[in-house]
């Protein structure tokens, strides 16, 4: 985990973060709201309408909705369209199914739903990116502001491009940024090249011969063929990985029988895990030594296995150029001292990459975890909320890409 750098001033260089800075209060309250009233991905009708209302009271150019089923794009022409260029920008909506465990006023409203993760945040970052935007026009193209369903497990940046997201809006290049509770805030996270990983499900299903445990020699246990698999499993990282390539495998679940029955051999077991890699040939080696150790392994027992491999989200990928800008646009807000180049890539996974393989661009992490406790909660804990001190500057973050990738000349 990267380690936590001085905290700055907070008081970031530039006209956008000034202004966006005098309506923080509206923002907090809007990003609040979104807080007590989360949704899961493809359900976000009341976030979708709430943002589509603070759009429309920004002054925006268009607003488009139903993309990828619930999500919106908002379109804001610059003072000028010489450059006929057009720069996306992505925040993601959705919330996780979990129990909050907070106390204060705005915390879920709902049973089973919160948001663990800061899409609340990010949304409001974004929309006071389109306040200030709308207002100011400073800009020489088109800004494309890309409120996303589904992150957390739909693939909805995925639904969003098979809807014809960047057919109908041909951005050149479009960025993302996460909240991150293990940096500070005014800290800014970067990197070239991987900054997540890619996600896979993996799912082992093992056919033996059930029977009674006291004849155990007349079965054909797959609970034991399914030890031996787990075991097994982790030698495909240690032994086939080279060292350098990054790789993880982990079995997380396994079924197999009935708690109730303690005598009885089940005829089959259930294997459930995930595989996280950064790339494609690494990814590769893991399916295919999997289903072959799977294979090889049940054989041994006499039983049978059989491994479904999905991939679920492909590895965050960010290209040089972009990282490049982004990041000086970054030094601009809050001073080289406070840009983290040096962030470690992260095991986790985000379905932006979906738009980074379509798209160049660039993600990156803004730090919210305070010494005070304010924001330092982890990711998808049942505490944590997002940090609004933070809001300003990511508002701000948004706008310096759109300023500074499309400037007026002069």
């Amino acid at each position: 985990m990267q380690a936590s750098r001085p905290t700055p001033t907070l008081k970031a260089n530039g006209r956008a973060f000034a202004q966006i800075s005098a309506f923080h209060p509206e923002l907090t309250a809007f990003r609040r709201d979104l807080h007590a009233h989360p949704e899961l991905g493809f359900e976000e009708l009341y976030t979708g309408a709430r943002v589509k209302e603070a759009l429309q009271r920004c002054g925006v150019d268009e607003i488009h909705t139903g993309i990828g089923k619930t999500g919106l794009v908002a379109v804001i022409k610059g003072q000028r369209s010489n450059s006929g260029k057009m720069i996306g920008l992505r925040a993601d909506m959705d919330a996780l199914p979990m129990t909050e465990h907070n106390e204060f006023a705005w915390k879920s409203s709902k049973s089973g739903l919160m948001h663990g993760c800061g899409h609340d945040g990010h949304v409001a970052m974004l929309v006071g990116a389109a306040r200030y935007l709308a207002a100011t026009r400073n800009f020489d193209g088109t800004a494309v502001l890309i409120f996303q369903p589904g992150e957390e497990g739909f693939a909805g940046a995925r639904i969003m491009i098979e809807d014809g997201l960047f057919d109908r809006f041909p951005v050149q290049a479009v960025y993302g940024m996460h909240n991150w509770p293990a940096m500070r805030p005014g800290t800014v996270g970067i990197r070239p090249g991987p900054m997540m990983a890619a996600a896979d499900r993996i799912t082992i299903d093992i056919t033996g011969r059930g029977g009674h445990g006291a004849h155990a020699y007349m079965t054909v246990d797959p609970v034991l063929v399914a030890a031996h698999i787990i075991t097994a499993a982790q030698s495909i990282v240690s032994r086939n990985a080279n060292p350098i390539d990054s790789a993880v495998l982990s079995i997380c679940a396994m079924q197999a029988g009935d708690l109730g029955a303690m005598s009885v051999v089940p005829g089959k077991a259930t294997l459930v895990g995930t595989v996280r890699t950064f790339s494609s040939e690494v990814q590769d080696m893991v399916e295919r030594r999997l289903s072959e150790l799977c294979s090889a392994v049940a054989l041994g027992f006499g039983a049978t296995a059989s491994v479904h491999y999905e991939r679920i989200y492909p590895a965050t990928i960010n290209s040089h150029d972009e990282t490049r800008f982004a990041t000086h646009v970054v030094e601009t807000l809050v001073g080289t001292d406070h840009v983290v180049r040096d962030m470690a890539p992260s095991m986790g996974a985000e379905d932006f990459s979906f738009m980074l393989q379509v798209k160049p661009g660039a993600y990156m992490r803004i730090g919210q975890g305070a010494e005070n406790g304010v924001g330092s909660c982890f990711l998808h804990n049942t505490r944590y909320d997002f940090n609004d001190d933070i809001l300003p500057l990511g508002a701000a973050l948004h706008a310096g890409l759109v300023e500074q990738s499309m400037p007026l000349s002069t």
